[in-house]
């Protein structure tokens, strides 16, 4: 009897992804972009000069990812202003059709891997939730947060974002489905790639970091508990590499 007790009150373990470096290869609003771009939703000229400044050091490997994001993301809201939201959902679509596929083989089992074995998988990530509904729909995920792009009554796009890239949006975000699905922490997981993951790393008992960019690889190094908690996977061409943050930078 009172192990059957203890099973009815055991607590969710949850499985919290981030998406843009982490399941999909790229940005998904990297892809959007470049798709509205393609369907000439968005002038050419948005795209020159500081974005594909920043885009080019960051492909030749002379400048920041991060960086290149930052100002990417700023032109991105920018042009966005008074788009339909029917538009950006219907280059949205396309994106996930074209694209969608383009996920790394390690987080797309760790996906199937939680999903099969009954866990709560719930994606948190910066990228807009339009993006982040669809690509969370073509992986079975039913719980999810993105950034929020709010529409006027119309369906129009007024250029406010509520964003979910912050450490604070994602805090919030773990505490909403832990209320929602008395999730125990220590026992859950969590998967990201850049500092805006620190977060969902602190929270989870079991953490996971997918080729990490260097800002994030540095923070875990100075971090003493991340430091003894987080492994690091990457994932390059056939071969998925198991490492711990002690792992020299160069």
């Amino acid at each position: 009897m009172k192990g059957m007790e203890g099973d009815l009150m055991a607590k969710n373990i949850a499985a919290f992804f981030d998406i843009d470096g982490t399941i999909h290869r790229n940005s998904l609003l990297i892809e959007h972009f470049k798709m509205l771009v393609k369907y000439e939703y968005i002038d050419i000229m948005s795209w020159e000069g500081k974005v594909k400044e920043k885009f080019s050091k960051w492909e030749t490997r002379t400048g920041d990812y991060d960086d290149y994001l930052e100002e990417l993301v700023e032109t991105y809201v920018e042009a966005l202003k008074n788009f339909k939201k029917e538009d950006m959902d219907f280059i949205a679509k396309r994106v996930i059709d074209l694209r969608g596929n383009r996920v790394y083989k390690y987080t797309r089992e760790r996906l199937e891997y939680h999903i099969n074995k009954g866990h709560k998988v719930i994606i948190i990530s910066g990228s807009p939730d339009f993006l982040v509904a669809k690509m969370a729909e073509r992986y079975g995920v039913k719980d999810y947060r993105g950034s929020e792009y709010l529409v006027n009554d119309k369906g129009i796009f007024t250029g406010e974002v509520i964003p979910m890239w912050d450490a604070k949006s994602k805090k919030k975000a773990i505490a909403d489905f832990c209320g929602k699905y008395d999730i125990d922490l220590g026992k859950s997981y969590a998967y990201g790639d850049t500092t805006g993951d620190l977060t969902m790393f602190k929270k989870a008992g079991n953490a996971v970091a997918i080729n990490p960019a260097k800002r994030l690889l540095e923070k875990l190094k100075k971090d003493k508990e991340l430091k003894e908690k987080v492994t690091i996977i990457v994932e390059r061409k056939d071969v998925i590499y198991k490492l711990k943050p002690n792992v020299e930078i160069i």
